[in-house]
């Protein structure tokens, strides 16, 4: 195998490594991706991708076009959107949320359909399994779940009177029965009680905090969605309006005014998506790459919200931070 084509490929962490851009400047083909959100439109997390394509060798306009396909919110979209790509018989499609994936498999058992991010893939039959994903679909995981019970108990170490905690939960993700199951077994171990409030539309936030107001709640811990990340701003300013401190997933709803998140770095899992996307046009299958795991992890923590509610933030808390915004 030449140098200009080496892979490092670290076995059993199902972790790809980059290979050299080589590939990419030679061949004259114009490789097509499809992209698909429920989000509304481009933000950091597609710019990531789209820069690190760029840095092995895929140029748009040059060898690269990329197919953006955002249902903006709409649920219903999301499988139209998908079939679209299909039709136009793209090279790959990346997609964004198991939900998003799961509409994806079901346009199509051909085109390889890589995950930008997803939560329990497995466990919402998307995927076989982690090591060997099977079919059409393979990519990242930040396995949500299974940081659920952290993310409480941080959320309580930050309110340690709190004994009741309002959940936003996404009523359509397929995954909202394991993320219940997982907070309410956390919640039972912290003996704590909780304020469950399942949504479906943007119009339907505004009275699910009217009922955490008038069930008491004092703080609140939100479930990843993607109707949750197009409607990060208003979340953040209904949480700040009942002065409920809120735990999220990911950086950009603490960006958005949210109190803090802990997880996977998406930033990071849209770079690695960019690996899977070239592994594959140069010929590799989806069946064959084992779905990746996230190896970095993040807290942040938005300063300027916690002191709007009057909280002091626990130096517990503050020295685990990676970034603290002023």
């Amino acid at each position: 195998m030449s140098s200009r084509r080496k892979l490092l490929v670290a076995l059993g962490a199902g972790v790809l490594a980059a290979p050299f851009a080589s590939f990419a400047q030679q061949s004259d083909k114009v490789w097509r991706i499809g992209y698909l959100a429920l989000t509304s439109g481009p933000d950091e997390w597609d710019a990531a991708f789209r820069d690190q394509l760029r840095a092995l060798g895929y140029v748009e306009g040059r060898n690269l076009r990329i197919e953006f396909r955002w249902a903006a919110g709409k649920q219903e979209r999301v499988q139209e959107l998908a079939e679209e790509l299909v039709r136009l018989n793209v090279d790959a499609i990346v997609t964004r949320s198991t939900f998003v994936a799961a509409a994806a498999k079901r346009a199509t058992s051909t085109i390889p359909i890589v995950m930008a991010n997803a939560s329990d893939p497995v466990g919402n039959d998307v995927i076989a399994s982690l090591a060997h994903p099977g079919g059409n679909v393979t990519g990242m995981t930040q396995n949500s779940t299974e940081l659920v019970g952290k993310r409480l108990q941080l959320l309580r170490e930050l309110v340690p009177k709190s004994r009741r905690f309002a959940v936003l939960a996404w009523k359509k993700d397929a995954k909202e029965g394991l993320f219940i199951k997982e907070i309410r077994a956390a919640a039972k171990r912290m003996d704590v009680a909780l304020v469950l409030q399942r949504v479906d539309t943007p119009e339907e936030l505004a009275p699910a905090f009217s009922v955490m107001q008038r069930e008491r709640a004092q703080a609140l811990i939100v479930e990843i969605s993607p109707l949750f990340t197009s409607n990060r701003k208003r979340i953040a300013e209904l949480a700040a309006q009942h002065h409920l401190p809120s735990m999220f997933e990911s950086r950009n709803m603490v960006d958005s005014g949210g109190l803090i998140s802990y997880g996977a770095s998406f930033l990071e899992m849209h770079r690695r998506a960019a690996f899977y996307v070239d592994r594959i046009l140069k010929g590799a299958k989806p069946a064959d790459l084992p779905v990746e795991q996230p190896t970095k992890f993040e807290m942040i923590i938005n300063l300027k919200t916690g002191r709007a509610l009057g909280l002091t933030i626990p130096q517990s808390i503050l020295v685990q931070a990676d970034e603290l915004i002023q």
